[in-house]
């Protein structure tokens, strides 16, 4: 199973890709929470050259709360996050979190269709960037 739904926008800025991928995420009821520079911090942790690579933290607050009506550990496992990376000279992938991926390892399934229904708002987000 993968993990992640993922997609390639060819010939794109990093900053296009972003502001494309934050406005998606906003249409469909998220909120960024977090983010995080990880080509800056492994240029100033380990002086590491890395392409572009961000990570954003999306949260959709409605459906957080729910989950954590189900699991009160849950948010051990949020924010959902999607990362952004250059490829290939001058394409960006966007890869999100697969919600019923990553609930696998908790069983309840009133949880299991939670996340279902998130995955289904994360891969019209993606969908649309």
């Amino acid at each position: 199973m993968t993990y992640t739904l993922d997609r390639t926008l060819w010939a794109t800025s990093f900053d296009d890709a972003v502001g494309r991928t934050k406005s998606a995420l906003i249409k469909h009821g998220f909120s960024v929470l977090t983010e995080i520079d990880v080509k800056a911090t492994m240029k100033k942790k380990i002086d590491a050259d890395i392409e572009d690579y961000l990570i954003l933290g999306a949260c959709n607050p409605r459906m957080a709360f729910e989950a954590m009506k189900l699991e009160p550990k849950v948010g051990a496992m949020l924010p959902c996050n999607v990362i952004l990376r250059g490829v290939d000279g001058g394409n960006v992938m966007v890869s999100a979190i697969d919600p019923v991926a990553s609930m696998q390892a908790i069983d309840n399934e009133m949880l299991t269709s939670l996340a279902g229904r998130v995955r289904s708002m994360l891969a019209q987000a993606v969908a649309e960037i």
